[in-house]
């Protein structure tokens, strides 16, 4: 089995990979974020890929995420974990969440591969969007690492840069999100159109707007992203171990 990882915020290398090579693809989207990393992790062919790109250049609304998933797909991924930092409308800050469900609020992305060059329009079941296989794996692992997670989530995915106003904040929580972020879709939707397992890891960074005493800053977030961030990787290391 190959299993990908699509690194987020504060997630832009993976120095445990053994074995590595670069490989370098253009598809027929474009070129992903970034060349992607393929080598082993605990006897598990594994591939690594950083969502926007070296120093976090590309912004949420640009990322080519046709091109990043058909990429992982070109080099045999079967299963691909997306990481993502959110803001926590539950969830308190620290928190590692394994979604179970996902709102999509973006607008002007590129939503799908069905974009007229097909010979019809692929309809795919989106009732659940992410791999209930594939979650519980990265909750076994979780577990396996001692690293407490969340195992349930509704991820809000906003179309970014820009942080929500508390309003926004609140009505997300009336539809029932309990995490927002702005790179969950159309990542997960495009998965599932190439028949691939998909799931999130999402690391709580900050309370979301209207949730703190004071305003969200970058110095918190990266505060949160430099502690949590080395759970995640142990998570992702140990589903390797679960997979091999």
């Amino acid at each position: 089995m190959k299993v990908a990882l699509i690194g987020g915020s504060g997630l832009y290398d993976f120095e445990k990979i053994e074995r590595i090579s670069v490989r370098r693809i253009t598809t027929t989207w474009g070129e992903p974020s970034a060349p992607v990393t393929c080598g082993t992790l605990n006897g598990t062919e594994v591939m690594f890929l950083p969502r926007h790109g070296p120093g976090h250049r590309i912004p949420p609304h640009l990322v080519n995420y046709r091109a990043n998933v058909a990429a992982l797909a070109e080099l045999g991924a079967d299963a691909i974990v997306g990481t993502a930092a959110v803001g926590g409308i539950g969830p308190g800050t620290g928190s590692i969440v394994i979604p179970d469900q996902i709102i999509d609020y973006t607008y002007g992305r590129e939503q799908t591969f069905s974009d007229g060059s097909q010979p019809q329009p692929q309809h795919i079941d989106f009732t659940e969007p992410y791999s209930n296989t594939l979650r519980e794996n990265l909750i076994a692992a979780a577990t396996s690492a001692g690293i407490p997670v969340t195992s349930t989530g509704v991820y809000a995915a906003t179309q970014g840069p820009r942080l929500e106003t508390a309003a926004e904040i609140d009505k997300l929580e009336r539809d029932g999100c309990t995490l927002v972020g702005m790179t969950g879709m159309p990542e997960a939707a495009l998965a599932r159109e190439l028949e691939i397992d998909y799931a999130n890891i999402s690391l709580v960074v900050n309370a979301a707007a209207g949730r703190s005493d004071g305003p969200i800053t970058m110095l918190e977030i990266e505060r949160e992203l430099a502690a949590g961030i080395v759970r995640v990787r142990a998570v992702f290391e140990q589903l390797a171990a679960i997979l091999g």
